[in-house]
């Protein structure tokens, strides 16, 4: 067997690769490395925060108000992320990546072994809130650089699944650990292993990882890419199709944050035991994520052929959801049908979520200077996060339970019909280029199907 017929040769064409929208082994390596990345870079602090909350409370020596602020300065990103479009078309996704990971290993170390007082763990959580303004929209453009145009919902898809997955393996494992061998050292072994991780990924990115965009034009000269850098981020701004692709994205994102409430309005109102509420949120946001999230992208891709069809049919399935907890009388003997749409409308809600950037990717940016793109994409998609909670945490401190819930659900239908009308305008846009789309990727399929 010489060397051109290895199966891991990195630069081969795979005819399994392409059906799913990658040329080469080493692009979808790649892929797999930018996924990675965008999971990793979280795991060892952000990602515990459901599931080893009080843990990191004893861990970092904080208070409740305390790490709350913490999490807080993180979240300043949002504000950050339409500035941090300019780095995102100066710089090649390489280099943001490989820089943002170097800062969280190094911050991380000091987290784990410095033993920080709050005023410094205030000042890294503000480092990690700027970095990730820049690092998040880079693992978007990233996605979509090493993504094929005719599977862009299928590549959203994988990333929001992959990462739920990530987080849930690496929770899990360090679960069992700690069921078996308690203590706050072992936490922070846990947390220095998962950093360690983050050394290997960096090679991977070095390897795999392609130089794009301004950064990669040799023939450019360095002040005129900071200048095309400023004038991409200008020229996004005032692109029509991209700010209807990015409020869809809003409307997906603050429906989304609703299926945080299934748990404790099943609590609030149907009263029931913490064990089952538990294993209900498990259930609800951990594994029908995972399945949702896979399945969104191969239904945009195969079935509607677009994204805003997938996010169209999905979002009008979630409102139909969200009626029929409404509806529903608050009584024990609804219990069941009320947990039945709750699931329907959180497998329905993560069917959009999976791919609700995929159509800022489709907004006929020019790829230069896509990360811009993605920079305006997140700030829309996650502002959400600045008011949702506190908006839905007013409303139950005001009311009565079903009162409190029967407004944040109603809330939440009229933001999900905002966000039918917006995909409905994209869907009629792009009607001919999801078309043209569909048919190239037909005929790519055929094309692998005959190696």
């Amino acid at each position: 067997m010489d060397s051109h017929t290895l199966p891991d040769a990195p630069d081969q064409r795979h005819p399994w690769l392409e059906k799913i929208g990658f040329k080469t082994g080493r692009q979808f390596g790649g892929f797999l490395t930018v996924v990675a990345s965008g999971q990793l870079i979280y795991s060892g602090f952000e990602a515990f925060k459901a599931v080893f909350y009080n843990v990191l409370l004893k861990a970092l020596h904080l208070t409740n108000a305390q790490l709350g602020i913490i999490f807080s300065l993180i979240g300043i990103a949002v504000f950050f992320y339409i500035p941090g479009g300019w780095f995102n078309n100066r710089f090649s996704v390489k280099s943001i990546l490989i820089v943002s990971l170097t800062i969280r290993f190094l911050t991380m170390l000091i987290v784990i072994f410095g033993n920080p007082n709050f005023t410094v763990m205030r000042i890294i959580a503000t480092i990690w809130g700027l970095v990730d303004a820049v690092f998040w929209p880079a693992i978007l453009n990233g996605v979509d650089m090493l993504s094929d145009p005719g599977h862009k919902g299928l590549s959203y898809g994988l990333l929001e699944s992959l990462r739920r997955t990530l987080e849930m393996i690496m929770n899990l494992a360090l679960v069992a650990v700690m069921s078996a061998v308690s203590g706050i050292a072992v936490f922070k072994g846990g947390m220095f292993v998962y950093n360690l991780l983050i050394l290997p990924l960096i090679i991977c990115i070095i390897k795999l990882v392609p130089n794009n965009g301004i950064a990669a034009d040799e023939k450019q000269a360095q002040k005129d890419k900071s200048m095309d850098a400023l004038r991409g981020l200008g020229k996004v701004l005032l692109m029509p199709k991209l700010w209807l692709a990015a409020i869809t994205a809003c409307t997906i994102y603050w429906s989304y944050i609703n299926v945080v409430y299934t748990v404790p309005y099943l609590q609030a109102v149907f009263h029931i035991k913490q064990t089952y509420a538990s294993l209900f949120g498990v259930l609800n946001t951990g594994a029908v994520g995972v399945i949702a999230c896979l399945i969104s992208g191969m239904l945009a891709d195969y079935v509607f052929h677009s994204t805003s069809k997938m996010i169209f049919s999905s979002m009008l399935l979630t409102l139909l959801a969200i009626i029929g907890v409404l509806i529903l009388p608050k009584t024990q003997k609804m219990l069941w049908p009320t947990m039945i749409l709750l699931l329907i409308f959180s497998f329905t809600m993560f069917l959009a979520k999976g791919i609700f950037m995929a159509p800022i990717s489709e907004a006929d940016v020019p790829k230069k200077y896509t990360g811009a793109a993605m920079s305006l994409g997140s700030f829309m998609g996650y502002v959400p996060d600045l008011f949702a909670y506190g908006i839905n945490g007013a409303i139950i401190d005001a009311n009565r339970p079903v009162a409190a819930y029967t407004k944040i659900f109603t809330i939440g239908a009229v933001v999900t019909l905002i966000g039918i009308v917006t995909a409905g305008i994209m869907m009629a846009n792009n009607w001919q280029k999801d078309k043209e789309r569909h048919l190239a990727a037909k005929a790519a399929r055929k094309q692998a199907y005959k190696k």
